[in-house]
């Protein structure tokens, strides 16, 4: 029998301070922070990463990576060197891997000017020692990791702007050696893993298509178009958002602008078992990129206080005060 993965922690940024949000079997509704971590005076949090077990936190920052306790005393840092003074248009990311052993940081160095091209690096994340560097031939803005939720293995999609998108695979504990492949494409945008690893979703940089991939050779499973959602295509493209609902079911979201330049978006259902559109799914939300899905049939939005709120397709109990969980049922419209 397949073990139960552990409840998901996300993190989220104000005024100083990262909120840690425990994603349990029962919580829905609004969340509220399970722990909160004070930054160091002066750092501004760009990603953060916090330890299943909520006592330790790691961050980037434009200038380096840093790890904290709970109680705010100081694990580690490692500075980016040598110093960058570019404030825009350089992004790092960072995440930790399934055990919690490593922290593996994307270092955007090229648009930050420190006179080489950027790095992946795997520190130890007890210590921060540097396990691995691995030099990219990218010049990117900024990245999103992705950790795949059986083998462990971590996906980084960097976006290089106007020039494309690349997507790498890094393997290898602790202890073990680290291995690192870039995939054949540099015109697609790695959105998410299925919650069982055994595919992922990726979009055309351009907006033209979603594809699936299998895990982990990237070999393409189908792709879809923007024009079998019903849209012209010279009007409307597939947005850089969406995912898994579930094992079986993707959200694929759709955007244009309307003749009265007012910009519009959809999330269409997908059945990735045989690559039929399954209806749409009505999600209020500003704007195509506040939708987080969490792989299990529900997702988040934001809400009040700027914590997140969780959702679900079926009826279920809020587990802190905030707006109910209505039952949200797939539409099928025309567009």
């Amino acid at each position: 029998m397949t073990p139960e993965p552990p409840p998901k922690v996300i993190t989220r940024h104000h005024e100083g301070r990262i909120h840690a949000y425990v994603v349990g079997n029962d919580v829905y509704g609004t969340l509220a922070p399970a722990a909160v971590f004070q930054v160091r005076d002066g750092d501004e949090v760009v990603a953060s990463v916090v330890r299943q077990d909520l006592e330790r936190v790691v961050y980037t920052t434009l200038h380096g990576v840093v790890c904290l306790t709970r109680a705010g005393g100081l694990v580690w840092a490692s500075d980016f060197e040598p110093h960058s003074d570019v404030r825009h248009g350089q992004q790092p990311d960072c995440v930790l891997s399934t055990d919690d052993r490593t922290a593996w940081v994307y270092r955007p160095d090229a648009m930050a000017g420190r006179g080489g091209g950027d790095q992946w690096v795997v520190h130890d994340a007890d210590s921060g020692v540097v396990l691995a560097r691995h030099d990219l031939e990218t010049v990117g803005h900024g990245a999103f990791h992705h950790v795949h939720p059986v083998d462990g293995s971590i996906y980084l999609d960097i976006g290089e702007g106007q020039d494309g998108s690349v997507i790498l695979r890094g393997t290898g504990g602790a202890d073990g050696e680290r291995e690192f492949v870039t995939y054949p494409w540099s015109d697609r945008c790695l959105i998410d893993l299925a919650p069982s690893g055994r595919q992922f979703m990726t979009v055309d940089h351009h907006q033209a298509d979603v594809a699936f991939h299998e895990h982990p050779t990237g070999d393409v499973l189908f792709t879809i178009p923007v024009e079998a959602f019903g849209y012209d295509p010279e009007e409307s493209f597939v947005e850089w958002s969406g995912g898994y609902l579930s094992e079986d079911t993707a959200i694929v979201t759709v955007g244009g602008e309307s003749q009265d330049e007012e910009e519009w978006f959809r999330h269409h259902l997908v059945d990735v078992r045989t690559g039929t559109l399954s209806g749409e799914l009505t999600v209020e939300v500003s704007n195509p990129y506040e939708l987080v899905l969490l792989g299990d049939d529900s997702w988040l939005t934001g809400g009040p206080g700027d914590h997140p709120v969780r959702w679900s397709r079926t009826p279920r109990p809020s587990a802190s005060p905030g707006p109910a969980v209505p039952n949200l049922p797939c539409e099928k419209r025309q567009p």
